[in-house]
């Protein structure tokens, strides 16, 4: 089984950058697909990006362009940079592989 554990949220000015990551330990063997996704208050949870186990990228329409996502996998870690961040990106940001889930981190883009 396999625990991913997101960090890097917090609080940022409209404009402004995070890097969220997320670590993945326990029982892991292959490279995997892996993705981000993200839930705002009162809406359903979105898929926001993902990478390939050969490091195919895709996005949301709403974030191409402004986040990039990638993975390390000699360090089992996965990141997503967000630029250009936005009031509607605030959201719980979770990622998910190996068939689980993160526990989620907050973004919150306010002036």
């Amino acid at each position: 089984q396999v625990q991913l554990v997101e960090s890097g949220g917090g609080l940022v000015q409209p404009g402004g950058s995070l890097r969220l990551s997320c670590a993945a330990s326990g029982t892991i063997f292959g490279i995997k697909p892996m993705y981000w996704y993200r839930q705002a208050p009162g809406k359903e949870r979105e898929w926001v990006a993902s990478i390939s186990n050969y490091g195919t990228t895709n996005y949301a329409d709403s974030v191409k362009g402004r986040f990039t996502i990638s993975r390390d996998n000699a360090k089992n870690t996965l990141y997503l940079q967000m630029n250009s961040l936005k009031p509607e990106d605030t959201a719980v940001y979770y990622c998910s592989g190996w068939g689980t889930w993160g526990q989620g981190t907050q973004v919150t883009v306010s002036s």
